[in-house]
């Protein structure tokens, strides 16, 4: 697998930013499938081969509360299974701004949605499609991954909610009623006053009202929390909003597990070998 730790200045937030990426290479080979030479080495063994405009699909994985864009790739095996299904990763780093342009001034939901796609595309092997492109989460990350599929239907094939309990919620009410009650300088911070969150910018719910109004199809959800998670019930709370809206998600609780990379870990394997639409080989012009 390849692995780069990428530094640039962000426009966006005029911030220097990192992002930790990885790249399936393990099966790449420069030799022509053809050539003879392929019976040197490792070479045999890879089964597709280095071309010119050759891209990945990619998915933008979104780190939890206190963690940065390198916590994912130490903490879980995310190399690997990207690996196995020949994918590329980018992780960036956010701090705790729940991946929202916040109220204190920093735009990371437009530095995620705008500005860091097309770094990553036009820097990296990366494919601009949608049907290519897929965002998953877990804990803060989770909330973040279910507010930019939802508030960007047009960028995203998928998304993958893993244990996001604080943050944008589709249950308008309850997310009102968080920020009102939970004692979390950084959401108020972020979020501002909850009495302007309904239709807001940061009410999921509301996005999905007008969507419904306007006959726009979100991307494929998946949403999993562990049954001894403490933010469990908060969880549900968003799996019974969508449920009421009418849309079509899939929704699992892993027995015994808890807020981990125990369950982190078993379900970033399973988004990757089971859930998300992938293609498992590179793209080629």
């Amino acid at each position: 697998m390849g692995l780069l730790r990428f530094s640039f200045r962000s426009e966006i937030l005029s911030l220097h930013s990192n992002i930790t990426v990885t790249f399936p290479t393990e099966n790449m080979t420069y030799y022509p499938l053809a050539d003879a030479k392929r019976e040197e080495g490792v070479a045999p063994r890879r089964q597709w081969e280095y071309r010119k405009d050759m891209k990945y699909q990619t998915v933008y994985v979104l780190h939890g509360g206190g963690d940065d864009d390198t916590c994912v790739v130490r903490k879980s095996n995310l190399e690997r299974y990207a690996e196995d299904n020949c994918v590329m990763t980018v992780t960036a780093q956010v701090n705790d701004s729940f991946f929202m342009d916040t109220q204190y001034g920093y735009k990371y939901f437009t530095y995620m949605t705008e500005e860091l796609p097309k770094v990553v595309q036009t820097l990296f092997p990366s494919s601009s499609e949608k049907e290519d492109n897929f965002v998953l989460g877990m804990a803060m990350g989770g909330n973040g991954a279910l507010a930019l599929g939802i508030k960007r239907p047009d960028l995203y094939a998928a998304c993958v909610d893993l244990s996001g309990g604080i943050g944008c919620s589709v249950d308008t009410d309850a997310f009102i009623e968080e920020l009102r009650t939970l004692k979390m300088e950084r959401l108020g911070a972020t979020f501002g006053d909850p009495d302007n969150i309904r239709d807001g910018e940061y009410d999921l719910g509301g996005y999905i009202r007008r969507y419904q109004a306007k006959g726009i199809t979100i991307p494929k959800l998946f949403l999993a929390v562990g049954e001894n998670d403490f933010i469990r019930d908060t969880v549900r709370r968003d799996r019974d909003a969508l449920r009421g809206y009418g849309i079509d998600f899939y929704y699992e609780e892993a027995e015994k597990h808890a807020h981990d990379w125990n369950f982190w870990d078993i379900y970033i394997k399973k988004a990757l070998d089971e859930w998300l639409p992938l293609k498992k080989k590179p793209i080629y012009q």
